[in-house]
């Protein structure tokens, strides 16, 4: 079906490997959306969760058909903003950096270090500057929420640690992964970055459920698709009892830094912005300049 106004959520769900149907939601209908960065990865499915809406997008398409390099990820959150949505849950399979992070283990970070090549990571060019501060890429907000919950549930799971964000589609070479285990960095990933910069500049809070799969190649056994998927399976029982969960908790306020991301931060004179720039990006900006 096509795009319709009254299609509105709060909350976002961006499923991961693994993570793949809409099964917690009620009245749900597929909802087409057009963006000015093209189409996200696949239409979305909106529905409810008791009285909240939720909607929910499967990052890498139906059938896990889009490369981690070959995302839209401008297309994906701009069409969460066309949706009304304030809060981004993300789902992740990660390899682990770290020995006591075993594979089934769940992260929620709070940190991430930028390994990536060439993918598109801000809404704001064609005659118009943005510098959006970064230090805390992940809501406190809404992590904290849903580490209470996991932890309320028994899951095995670390508040915090750093995600790096290396371009795959390959896994890591042993240099590179000793590096990063040597680093000190926790896990290891090819999809928070751009999702969590484009995130913030749309002002929409971003917190990530990171399941580990794997130890990567610094630990001890060759990394396999094979494993990645089979652990990704075994992980979803897991995420989807947490999302749950958390969607009962959260708040649909926002109290934390996420919201506001874009105040002062717009560098160039609003005179100097192209009209058509204005037009494209006027549901990120338009509050902004009309004041």
């Amino acid at each position: 079906m096509q795009e319709k106004a009254k299609a509105k959520a709060d909350i976002a769900i961006i499923g991961g490997s693994g993570i793949y149907d809409a099964n917690l939601l009620d009245n749900v209908r597929d909802v087409d959306i057009d963006t000015p960065f093209g189409k996200p990865s696949d239409s979305i499915t909106v529905g409810n969760h008791g009285d909240v809406g939720v909607c929910f997008l499967p990052r890498h398409g139906i059938g896990h058909r889009i490369s981690p390099s070959e995302l839209n990820s401008r297309a994906n959150i701009f069409a969460l903003k066309k949706l009304g949505v304030k809060r981004i849950i993300a789902a992740s399979a990660v390899g682990s950096l770290k020995e006591e992070l075993k594979p089934l283990d769940i992260v929620i970070p709070n940190q991430i270090y930028d390994r990536t090549k060439s993918r598109p990571s801000t809404f704001f060019e064609d005659g118009i500057v943005v510098h959006m501060g970064f230090a805390d890429p992940f809501c406190p907000e809404t992590s904290k929420t849903i580490v209470d919950v996991a932890n309320s549930k028994g899951y095995s799971v670390k508040e915090g640690g750093t995600y790096v964000c290396m371009e795959g589609p390959q896994f890591s070479t042993r240099a590179e992964s000793r590096v990063y285990q040597s680093l000190g960095f926790d896990i290891i990933g090819m999809t928070a970055i751009p999702e969590a910069k484009l995130a913030r500049e749309a002002e929409i809070c971003y917190s990530m459920i990171a399941t580990v799969t794997d130890y990567d190649v610094w630990y001890e056994e060759d990394v396999t698709i094979e494993t990645v998927i089979e652990n990704a399976m075994k992980n979803e029982a897991a995420v989807k009892d947490i999302i749950v969960s958390t969607l009962d908790k959260l708040s649909l306020e926002q109290h934390c830094m996420c919201k506001d991301a874009l105040m002062g931060a717009i560098t160039t004179v609003p005179s100097m912005i192209p009209h058509e720039t204005k037009r494209r990006l006027d549901p990120l900006i338009g509050k902004y300049l009309d004041e």
